[in-house]
């Protein structure tokens, strides 16, 4: 039986640019990006007690044409200055039923354990498991959660994937997701099977392109996405999680030199942030090489979104 002992490697600047795979890496950040030992795109943030989790997929490297993604990521920060790598929590190879492509996930806290959502762009989404946020994952089903077919109003090919968890203030589950045309379903308590039939969001101003995101505050409920392309990120307003919608604008410019934005959004330690990927790695970042971005959310006295602003400083020269 082989063993492993974890490396644990520290850096103080965010342009360190030599990782190991499967080793520790301690490191902060300057600025935006965040992230520039390696390129990852699709954020998927999740705070687990005092900790805050940013699960992640990896492009391959710089000046890439088109999208080369085999795995996910997992960093954890507790105080937003200090952030560590961990080992892969999980391949898209992992899903022996996939196309094994590891296109944008989202992870999930539910009694106790921890819930991995997948997209595999053709194959559909899946679900992995784990007793700790870090991993390891394992294949819940064995087969996609969600397919194609599922996606009853779209005709292309890719159209199952991003999903985006939400779990509601009375416990109960939700998943989001599609590319083109947007989907949502309840889940059942277990997390791994759909509770109902599958529905379709639309609204008024609604032009959805991917990457559908929830969050709830001050009992109004966000959804954020991507619009037109190349991707703007827009947002729309409700005080139900069913809808209505109301589409309320822009929330985020085009991302520099990438072609898509996946937003996403989460409070942590009393703190609003707003987590993006754009291709701003100098000099080889592209629209299939990104960079993880975070910068701040602010929501208005009348609960709209004060559009963000991305900056090359991120959150951390308030740290001073």
């Amino acid at each position: 039986m082989k063993y492993f002992i974890p490396l644990v490697f520290t850096v103080l600047a965010s342009n360190f640019a030599f990782a190991q795979p499967d080793a520790l890496l301690t490191f902060r950040p300057d600025g935006n990006p965040v992230i520039t030992h390696k390129y990852t795109a699709d954020p998927a943030p999740l705070v687990v007690g005092d900790t805050l989790w940013i699960f992640t997929g990896e492009d391959a490297a710089g000046e890439q044409n088109r999208y080369i993604m085999h795995n996910w990521c997992a960093f954890s920060t507790t105080d937003m200055i200090t952030f560590t790598e961990h080992p892969i929590p999980l391949r898209g190879s992992d899903f022996p039923w996939s196309s094994r492509q590891a296109y944008a996930a989202h992870v999930a806290e539910r009694n106790g354990k921890f819930y991995f959502y997948v997209s595999t762009n053709n194959t559909g989404i899946g679900v992995a498991v784990a007793d700790k946020p870090e991993g390891p994952y394992t294949d819940a089903l064995g087969k996609p959660l969600l397919t194609n077919r599922d996606c009853f109003a779209s005709r292309h090919s890719w159209a199952c994937i991003d999903p985006a968890i939400f779990i509601d203030e009375d416990n109960t589950p939700w998943l989001f997701w599609g590319n083109r045309e947007c989907y949502y379903v309840k889940l059942k308590d277990n997390m791994i099977e759909i509770d109902g039939e599958v529905k379709q969001i639309m609204f008024d101003g609604f032009v959805f392109e991917e990457a559908p995101w929830i969050h709830k505050h001050n009992g109004n409920y966000y959804l954020t996405y991507a619009t037109g392309f190349p991707e703007k990120v827009a947002y729309a307003m409700s005080k139900s999680i069913e809808g209505p919608w109301e589409y309320k604008g822009i929330l985020c410019e085009i991302a520099g030199n990438s072609n898509t934005n996946h937003p996403s959004t989460v409070q942590f330690k009393g703190e609003w942030y707003y987590i993006y990927h754009n291709g701003g790695i100098q000099r080889d970042g592209t629209s299939h090489s990104r960079a993880i971005c975070i910068d701040r959310l602010y929501h208005n006295p009348d609960g709209t979104l004060k559009r963000v602003v991305m900056t090359s400083e991120s959150i951390f020269g308030e740290k001073e």
